[in-house]
């Protein structure tokens, strides 16, 4: 037994100063712009001083409680995000299972052996222990090790994207929600006033002062108003659905919070430095964990052309009797250590070690796209914003004078200068306007959570 000891602590002399074959990993080189495109003079003037709209915390750019409420329970309820915690639990079991292979493992056994033949017979007791060991030589088993925890930090990165995602899901369906809110109300006060203009152009036409013409033209405008109605109705309750399966429950309705109007909006957005989402974004992290991973998958593949030399081991004690095992029983032991080296194997290990190698290469190049797409979605995001201001700001004056003319031409009817198909044009202009500027406030506020997604806001809490 104390010979065997001994052939174990050489061997971990042997482990201890032995190498690691296979790359270290170094992060690849990656084309960084100084600034985002589309960005405003301004904040391309303060970039290195603003803070980076990704820094704040999501309820402090959206400030709408309800709008909290919903983003807290979806993160607690949606499976999506109880799935990606799963597979973290799952990486962190395939390391322990990984790691163990640097270890020996120790068997003990308790066996009982009987023979009865004419003229022979013969009983035995025996109890031992097995050791088997495969000293990690060239570093296969620490570079699997390596690649497990790798795929562990992979995961929970994945975990922080599923979240991103769903909770800039959920931010959107809810101002989609408040918009068609506001769309709902719009129509509706839109019906009850063409239908107080309907019920006096009855009275008109009752006098005789117009003609049937003008009725069935303010029907018109009262009937496309009702129409409105029970298509946004719908919509809004396909978007309760949508809001209530993303936080993890059955279709309900949802409350509301602030309406679409009142939910603030930064004047200008500050996106930072370009370098700083290359630590900001999951989705970025969780390409480069991947890549950790597939370049310490080359070293397990290279360790297979060296030489093994596993060692096993047995000792243990025999008697006739059970109970005297420990006293007078005989004792034994074998130790083996065999020294393998491949010799003809028709090419597949060094395959596999051609083949770790082209997918480290296309981890690299993944790695390197993911960065890549994260600035085209910032910038693509930034001018969306920018934009989509300028065209509320448009729509808004549009909006205005499409009232004015709607009111202008009303006086001019009941003055009788005009006919009725007048106040028909200007009616549903301003109808659609309206229509439009709650449409245009809702792209306004769905590319400030385009932004705050893509700079790799805050959202996880």
């Amino acid at each position: 037994m104390t010979r065997g000891l001994t052939y174990i602590a050489l061997a971990s002399v042997l482990i201890l100063s032995g190498c690691t074959v296979g790359p270290n990993y170094s992060r690849p080189p990656v084309n960084v712009p100084p600034s985002y495109r589309n960005q405003t003079p301004e904040a391309q003037a303060n970039e290195s001083t603003v803070k980076s709209l990704g820094d704040e915390k999501w309820w402090t750019v959206f400030k709408d409680p309800e709008l909290e409420k919903l983003i807290r329970q979806a993160q607690q309820s949606n499976y999506n995000a109880q799935i990606a915690a799963s597979r973290i639990l799952q990486s962190q079991q395939e390391l322990t299972i990984t790691r163990a292979d640097q270890f020996p493992t120790v068997n003990g056994t308790l066996e009982f052996q009987g023979q009865k033949v004419p003229g022979f017979a013969f009983k035995y007791y025996s109890l031992g222990g097995a050791l088997n060991w495969d000293p990690d030589f060239w570093g296969r088993y620490r570079r699997a090790t390596e690649a497990a925890r790798a795929n562990i930090l992979a995961a929970e990165w994945n975990r922080q994207e599923v979240l991103l995602t769903l909770f800039s899901n959920v931010a959107s369906a809810y101002f989609q929600l408040r918009e068609l809110d506001l769309e709902l109300e719009i129509s509706k006060r839109a019906l009850e006033s063409r239908k107080q203009s309907l019920q006096l152009t009855e009275t008109l036409l009752n006098g005789g002062s117009v003609g049937l013409l003008d009725v069935r033209q303010a029907e018109q405008l009262v009937e496309t108003a009702a129409a409105q109605i029970p298509a946004t109705e719908q919509a809004i309750g396909q978007t309760e659905d949508l809001i209530s399966t993303l936080i993890g429950d059955n279709p309900h309705d949802i409350p509301r919070g602030k309406q679409l109007v009142q939910e603030e909006l930064p004047s200008d957005i500050p996106a930072g430095l370009p370098s700083r989402l290359l630590e900001r974004r999951p989705d970025i992290r969780q390409s480069e964990q991947q890549l950790v991973a597939a370049n310490a998958q080359i070293g397990v593949a290279r360790a297979q052309l060296f030489p093994s030399l596993p060692l096993t081991g047995s000792a243990g004690l025999v008697n006739s009797a059970l109970g005297s095992l420990f006293v007078g029983g005989g004792t034994g032991w074998t130790a083996a250590a065999p020294l393998t080296q491949p010799i003809f194997e028709a090419g597949r290990l060094r395959a596999n070690v051609r083949l770790t190698e082209a997918e480290q290469q296309q981890a690299v190049l993944q790695y390197k796209q993911t960065i890549q797409q994260a600035f085209q979605q910032v910038a693509d995001s930034l001018i969306a914003f920018r934009k989509y201001r300028e065209y509320r700001e448009h729509e808004q004056v549009l909006e205005d004078a499409a009232k004015s003319a709607s009111d202008l031409s009303h006086l001019r009817y009941n003055a009788g200068a005009t006919s009725y198909l007048e106040v028909l044009t200007n009616e549903t202009n301003y109808f659609a306007s309206e229509l439009n500027v709650a449409r245009a406030q809702l792209n306004e506020r769905l590319s400030l959570v385009q932004v705050y997604t893509a700079l790799g806001g805050g959202w996880v809490m």
